[in-house]
C-alpha cells in the first residue's frame, strides 16, 4: 500500500466518524449544524496526513499486521492536529488556513451575516476555541472507538497522553518567547522539538509501536529517526513561513514574522548579524502592520546572514540523521521503503 491509498483510507475513517458525530450535534439543536459543518471543511478540507501515516508505518514496522481499525484509530491524530491548528490561528490572529478562512474568521462572517449582537471579532474566537476543545475531545473518542481491543490501546495510551501535553507545552513556551523576545537558536530549538518535532513524527511512531508492542530496539531507533526528521520538518515550516509561495501555503507571505516568530532561521540569522541589522530585526519582527518592503528588507537580512543557508544545511543534516537511525533496526521492508518516502515528504515540501 502505497502513502496515497493510506491517505484515502485515513480520510475515510475521518469522514465516517465526522458523519457520526454531525448527527449527533444536530440531535441536540439544529444550529449546531454550522459547527458540524465547519468541522468537516476544516478535518477534511486539507492536510498531509504525515501523524497517522507516521504511526501507522511505525506500527507496521513493528510487525503489526493491517486493519481498518488500526487506520481509524490512527486517524484520531489528525483530530489532534485540527485541536493545534484551530487554537495555533487564534493565537497568531491569522485569517487563513489553507487558503481558506481561519475558523475563528469563519464564524466572525457567520455572526456579521446574521446582523447578531456583539462583535464579531468575539464571537468568532469563542467559536473557535470551542471548537478547538471539541475536537479534542473528538480525538480521544475515535482512539477508542476505531476498533481496537482494549488490551492494545492500554498499551499506546501513555504515548497518546505524553504527546497531547508536549504539543500544549511547546506551544506555550513559543508564545513565551514571542513575548519576553528571546532570539537564541537554543531556544528555537527547543520550541521546535515540543511543539512540532515529538509531536508530528516521533510521537505518533511510537503509538504505532505500542500498539504493535515493539521491541526496545525499535522504540529507540524511532526516536532516533523521529525527532530528527520532527525538526526537519519544522525548520522547512519556518523557511516556507518566510519565503514561501502563498498560492501553495495557503498562508500570506511573511505572515511569520509578522508574527514575531523566534524560530531557528530568525535566532540564527540574529546571531550572525551586526548591531545595526540586529536593531532592525528586533524593531521589525512582530509588527503586524509590516508592509511587504518591510518583509523583503527582513528577507534579505535572513539570506546576507547566511542564516537560511544555515537552516537548509541543517535541514540535510537532521534528515541524513534520520535515516541512518533506521539503519540500525531490521523493519518490514514496506514500512521501511515507507518511512524514507515520508522522511522525502517531510522536508522537501512546498506547502
Amino acid at each position: 500500500m502505497d502513502l496515497a491509498e493510506l491517505r484515502q483510507r485515513i480520510e475515510k475513517a475521518l469522514a465516517a466518524f465526522l458523519s457520526q458525530q454531525r448527527d449527533r450535534l444536530v440531535s441536540i439543536d439544529p444550529a449546531l449544524l454550522a459547527v458540524a459543518e465547519a468541522m468537516d471543511a476544516f478535518v477534511l478540507g486539507g492536510g498531509k496526513r504525515l501523524r497517522p501515516a507516521f504511526a501507522y508505518w511505525g506500527y507496521r514496522g513493528a510487525g503489526g499486521t493491517d486493519s481498518d481499525a488500526v487506520v481509524a484509530t490512527l486517524a484520531s491524530l489528525e483530530l489532534l492536529q485540527a485541536t493545534a491548528l484551530i487554537h495555533d490561528d487564534i493565537i497568531d490572529s491569522s485569517d487563513t488556513r489553507r487558503g481558506e478562512p481561519s475558523m475563528h474568521q469563519r464564524f466572525a462572517a457567520l455572526h456579521r451575516g446574521g446582523a447578531w449582537h456583539g462583535e464579531p471579532a468575539a464571537f468568532g474566537a469563542a467559536a473557535a476555541l470551542l471548537l478547538g476543545d471539541l475536537s479534542l475531545v473528538w480525538s480521544d473518542e475515535l482512539l477508542h472507538s476505531g476498533g481496537l481491543d482494549p488490551a492494545t490501546l492500554a498499551r499506546a495510551r501513555p504515548v497518546f497522553d505524553e504527546m497531547r501535553c508536549e504539543v500544549m507545552a511547546g506551544q506555550y513556551l513559543d508564545v513565551l518567547t514571542q513575548a519576553t523576545g528571546e532570539l537564541s537558536v537554543r531556544r528555537a530549538a527547543q520550541v521546535a522539538c515540543y511543539k512540532s518535532a515529538k509531536y508530528t513524527v516521533e510521537r505518533p511512531l511510537l503509538l504505532g509501536a505500542a500498539l504493535a508492542d515493539a521491541p526496545a530496539a525499535v522504540v529507540d531507533a524511532y526516536s532516533g529517526y523521529g525527532l530528527a526528521l520532527g525538526e526537519a520538518f519544522q525548520l522547512r515550516d519556518d523557511v516556507l513561513g518566510v519565503f514561501g509561495d502563498p498560492a501553495v501555503t495557503g498562508k500570506p507571505a511573511g505572515d511569520d514574522l509578522r508574527q514575531g516568530k523566534r524560530t531557528f532561521m530568525v535566532a540564527a540569522a540574529y546571531e550572525a548579524a551586526g548591531e545595526a541589522d540586529r536593531t532592525t530585526l528586533t524593531r521589525c519582527l512582530g509588527d503586524r502592520w509590516l508592509d511587504e518592503a518591510g518583509v523583503a528588507a527582513l528577507r534579505r537580512l535572513i539570506v546576507d546572514t547566511g542564516a537560511l543557508e544555515r537552516t537548509e544545511r541543517r535541514i540535510d543534516e537532521l534528515t541524513t540523521a534520520a535515516r541512518q537511525a533506521l539503519a540500525w533496526v531490521t523493519l518490514e521492508p514496506a514500512a521501511m521503503e515507507a518511512l524514507t518516502e515520508l522522511a522525502t515528504a517531510a522536508t522537501c515540501r512546498a506547502d
